[in-house]
Order: structure tokens, then sequence, then C-alpha cells
């Protein structure tokens, strides 16, 4: 008796577990045996079924061995110690084992062996398909105002490999694609370089992992940027004119990033009052007087500049009541404005 093997099916899309079947006639008789194979694709973590068929079956032994030629089942007995491996019907007709918690190190062909007057086998091919984890952003280089970013994408494994893409604002970015085979998974990264300004700290990016086990779904990673720039200031100054007496209140609007912590107060080429108080951005000075004229600075600095803003602070005193008091307005230095009275 000779045999005679069938042809290889081609490729077929994955699913959780997807058959093609596979027909070898042992010999031409009419009541001569035959056995069929089922090539079998299911996702790592998944349970596979194995089955051979059998046409004209007579008694003869089955054997099913593994990738490794271990037996498995010598007709429906378990011969190998895996409990993965079960036996799930012996029938003249079908012989079906189930493997479960697949992993790609179980992939590979299954023999199906029939023994009469010689031996005989089909080959049953276990396909195992690894979906993408969600991939991870690697901050290659960071980003600084006026300068590149450089952010990787990295799907660390899969089978086949995954596709990686990055988006933003809908529209793809170009990257560098590499990938490395680990054995039977495949790791790929997917890197890109984009200029930055301040105007970009916080925009939304997204690498999506696409994959054929997916159907159709994606894995997406959001990310958004962290553009460092250097702190701008501003002090926001009070509103009217201020006389002695009156309380002075300042603000100083920090921005930057790193937000500045330290922000810094101080009289120019003089001490600041006692009675100053500062906290944090507020600076305030209670019961002013003539004596407390001066411009006032604010500081703030990070890893990336300094910057600063002043205030002059003009304070008038109360006027004195009179026939000949003539009223003149005038606008002072810096961001303050009043009016002066004199006689």
């Amino acid at each position: 008796m000779r045999e005679v093997r069938g042809s290889v099916l081609p490729p077929v899309p994955f699913s959780l577990a997807l058959r093609s079947l596979v027909l070898v006639l042992l010999c031409s008789t009419p009541r001569c045996q035959a056995v069929q194979a089922e090539n079998v694709t299911v996702l790592e973590g998944g349970t596979a079924e194995i089955s051979c068929r059998l046409q004209n079956y007579d008694g003869s032994i089955v054997v099913i061995q593994n990738p490794r030629r271990q037996t498995l089942f010598f007709n429906g007995t378990r011969a190998l110690k895996d409990d993965r491996f079960q036996m799930v019907l012996f029938s003249p007709r079908l012989v079906r084992i189930e493997l479960t918690n697949v992993s790609v190190s179980d992939e590979g062909g299954y023999f199906c062996q029939l023994y009469t007057d010689a031996t005989h086998h089909q080959v049953a091919t276990l396909s195992v398909s690894v979906p993408p984890e969600t991939p991870t952003v690697e901050v290659k280089q960071e980003a600084v105002e006026g300068g590149e970013v450089t952010l990787a994408c990295v799907s660390p494994r899969s089978k086949p490999a995954a596709t990686l893409r990055w988006v933003r604002n809908g529209r793809e970015l170009p990257g560098v694609v590499s990938q490395q085979d680990n054995m039977k998974t495949f790791s790929v990264s997917s890197t890109i370089r984009i200029p930055v300004e301040r105007k970009d700290n916080g925009a939304a990016l997204s690498c999506e992992a696409l994959h054929p086990a997916l159907a159709g779904q994606r894995k997406i990673r959001h990310y958004r940027l962290d553009v460092n720039f250097a702190p701008t200031v501003r002090i926001v100054p009070p509103a009217g004119i201020l006389r002695e007496g009156d309380s002075l209140s300042l603000t100083c609007s920090v921005s930057g990033n790193p937000l500045p912590r330290n922000i810094q107060w101080s009289k120019i080429n003089e001490s600041l009052p006692e009675r100053a108080e500062i906290s944090g951005p507020t600076f305030q000075i209670s019961r002013l007087s003539q004596s407390h004229n001066g411009t006032y600075l604010c500081q703030a600095q990070n890893d990336y500049g300094r910057a600063a803003d002043h205030y002059s602070l003009l304070v008038y005193g109360e006027p004195r009541a009179g026939p000949f008091s003539v009223y003149t307005p005038f606008f002072a230095g810096g961001r303050g404005g009043g009016v002066c009275w004199e006689e």
C-alpha cells in the first residue's frame, strides 16, 4: 500500500479557531483506509481542536504525535504527561484532541498516523497568532521649545509583526520602522521626530497598532506632548491711583514648563519695605506712604531660562484744600497711573 499526499492549502485569514481540511487517501481501492487532517489557527491562550478523520476504518492503531514527534495519544490513551492535551472523541470516523492554553511553542505539525500494513500519516499544522498589546510610547529626546522631540512607539510582542502608525489631528505621521525577530514573535517600533514650539505643549498624538488577529480593531496609545520652555512673567497692577494709607496688592502671573516653583519679589536699588507681605505670586503692602515709592520686580526661573517684570509705584499724598488748589492729572512711569495735586 502506498501513500498519496495531499497538497498544502494557501494561507487563510486569522480567527479564534479556523480550520482548513486536507484529505489524504492511503490507497486507491474502494475499501482501503483514508485519513484526513485539519490545519488549525488559534490565538495564543486559546483552545485548539486537532482532528483526524478516518474513512473505512478497520480498527487499526491510530497514533497522534506532536511536532517533536512525541506520542500524545495511542488510540484513545494519553501517552504524554501534559494535562493541556485531552482526547475529546475517538470513534471509527473521527479522532479529536483538544489543546488548551495554546502558546507559540506549541506551533508545528501534529501527526495523524494510521498503522496498517505500512505506516501512513498526515500532518495537521497548528498556527498560533499573537495579537499585540496596547503599544507604549518612549521619549528618546525631550521636547524643548525651538527644537525637536523624538518619540518611539513600541509593540514588544506580536505574531505576525504588528503594523504601527502615528496619528496627529487625524493625519498620519511617517515614522521610521524597525523590527526584531524574537524567535517566533516580533518586536516592532516606529520612531518620529517632530519640531516643537511652546504652543505644541499638550498637543495630542496617538500610536495605533494594527494586526490581523484584531479583526479590524486597533490597540491605541494616546500621548500628549510635554514641551519644555522658559518662563514668562507679568505683573498684574492694581486699578486706579494709590494714595497714602491705601493698600497695594500685586499679582505676578507666571507661565513656563516646568512651572517655576519659586517667585522672587524685590525692589530695585532698595530693600523691601518692612510691611511688605509675600505669599507666592502675591505681593502686598498695607498703609502706603510715599516712602514706598520705587520700582518693584518679580522674577521667576526654571531650567530653561529666567524672566522678570517690573512695576513702578507712585504714592500720592492727601491734597490740602485751599482756594488756589490746582488739579493736574498725569501718568506715572511703569505700569501705574495717577493724578497729582499742586498749589
